[in-house]
């Protein structure tokens, strides 16, 4: 079994990483930082939105790809999948345009946090279950 679903929005988030990368490039040359944020608070945003992308999704996508492998059903997969993207669309709009609290960044961090829940919540069911099935 090929894990189609995970491999499309693993490719999604790829390229929204990169989205996220060149801001952060893009902002470093312009504003003629080399390391650090030289006191930008603008920079300290765009760093800290790409940050918390890398702390988040790999760990997400490796759930998304497991539970595809372990068969759980597909419109659950779309379901994880794209509440994933569009939390971490939501967080890097909100916290990249402000430090404080926004919609954006709540809304997509709680989005984040339920979709792993979640995902872990199935993970944990389908283990049990394929236990009970071998016993």
């Amino acid at each position: 079994m090929t894990p189609r679903i995970s491999l499309l929005i693993a490719s999604l988030h790829v390229v929204l990483y990169l989205v996220l990368t060149f801001r952060v490039v893009l902002h470093r040359n312009v504003h003629k930082v080399g390391v650090g944020t030289g006191g930008d608070a603008a920079l300290t945003r765009k760093v800290r939105v790409h940050g918390n992308f890398g702390e988040y999704v790999p760990l997400a996508l490796l759930m998304l790809a497991l539970l595809e492998l372990a068969a759980i059903d597909t419109t659950l997969l779309w379901i994880f999948g794209i509440a994933l993207l569009v939390g971490r669309v939501l967080h890097a709009i909100g916290l990249g345009g402000s430090a404080g609290y926004s919609f954006g960044r709540a809304t997509g961090a709680l989005l984040t946090f339920v979709t792993l829940l979640a995902m872990a919540a199935f993970g944990i069911w389908r283990f049990v279950i394929g236990a009970m099935l071998v016993a």
